[in-house]
């Protein structure tokens, strides 16, 4: 029993099932990718699965960090410099899954191209040839 589809004997997509791939990249980055039988779905999807888990992970401990030192970060006391560090040390690990969440989004960006691409490519393999 195999656990994993040969590509051997893969028909190309059609436009219809390339344009719902392209959306589904869209809307999960990596997703759409696998959905069309593509490895750079497997890191695309790690991206995003990771951005979007230290995203909302570290942002909640930014926003309760928020809201515990909220009269400190607007105190008219507070060293300016020194406030903009300690935010800084508090969002930077929620910032880096935005960053990541984003380089895979960017990175499906160019995967819907060659999906979109390829399924051209064999549409137009199938047009009958012009009559001149």
């Amino acid at each position: 029993m195999k656990t994993f589809s040969a590509r051997a004997n893969l028909e190309p997509l059609s436009a219809q099932t390339a344009q719902g791939c392209v959306a589904t990249n869209l809307a999960l980055p990596g997703f759409g990718s696998l959905m069309a039988r593509r490895a750079a779905g497997y890191p695309q999807a790690a991206l995003t699965v990771a951005g979007f888990g230290l995203t909302m992970w570290f942002g909640a401990r930014l926003g309760i960090w928020v809201f515990q030192n909220w009269s400190v970060i607007y105190g008219s006391e507070t060293d300016p410099l020194q406030m903009m560090l300690n935010i800084w040390l508090a969002a930077r690990w929620a910032l880096l899954g935005i960053a990541l969440f984003g380089v895979s989004w960017l990175w499906s960006l160019a995967s819907n191209a060659a999906i979109l691409r390829s399924a051209r490519h064999a549409a137009a393999g199938e047009k009958p040839p012009v009559l001149n």
